[in-house]
């Protein structure tokens, strides 16, 4: 049987490092969860994170940045349901992820979330941006899924940098 855990992002990203198939650890993320088994051992982690995309960075919205497992029974299912239900209790609205063609999709369609679109095929590495590709998934279609609520269609409230001056607005340093 597993549970959902807390795990810091460096624990997270050791075990990206350790298993999953085409990606490395990513450099920050909003949270992580993982899912261990009665022994404690960690069977599979996720890192949220703000999307990559930029298009979909409008402050309602989170993407699932990597979701690995060591093959354990719906640990993955676990993962993004998780992930989706920490989201919404952060007051986030939307949540992304992205499979390649080869994954079929299984774990998200039984945590609700919907394929919204296919993206991508196209080189991340260009003339204007060099990136290293990455073989495996580069140049690929990917599907976009997400589990959403109503997204509103104004940005979330902002504190301005000028009222966090030194005894003002509350803060206190």
């Amino acid at each position: 049987m597993l549970e959902v855990t807390p795990i810091n992002l460096e624990q997270a990203n050791a075990f990206v490092s350790l298993l999953h198939r085409h990606h490395k650890p990513v450099p920050g993320a909003k949270f992580a969860l993982a899912v261990a088994d009665t022994d404690r051992k960690v069977r599979g982690v996720a890192i949220v994170g703000r999307p990559v995309a930029r298009h979909l960075d409008d402050g309602w919205t989170l993407e699932v940045n990597r979701c690995c497992t060591d093959g354990a029974r719906n640990a993955c299912s676990m993962l993004y349901g998780a992930a989706w239900k920490a989201a919404k209790a952060l007051g986030f609205k939307r949540i992304v992820t992205y499979t390649l063609p080869e994954e079929g999709g299984a774990s998200l369609r039984a945590t609700g979330w919907k394929p919204t679109f296919n993206v991508g095929g196209t080189p991340w590495n260009n003339n204007t941006r060099q990136r290293a590709e990455n073989a495996h998934s580069d140049n690929k279609v990917k599907t976009r899924w997400e589990a959403a609520l109503e997204v509103p269609s104004v940005a979330p409230p902002q504190v301005p940098v000028q009222e966090l001056v030194h005894g003002q607005a509350g803060f206190e340093f």
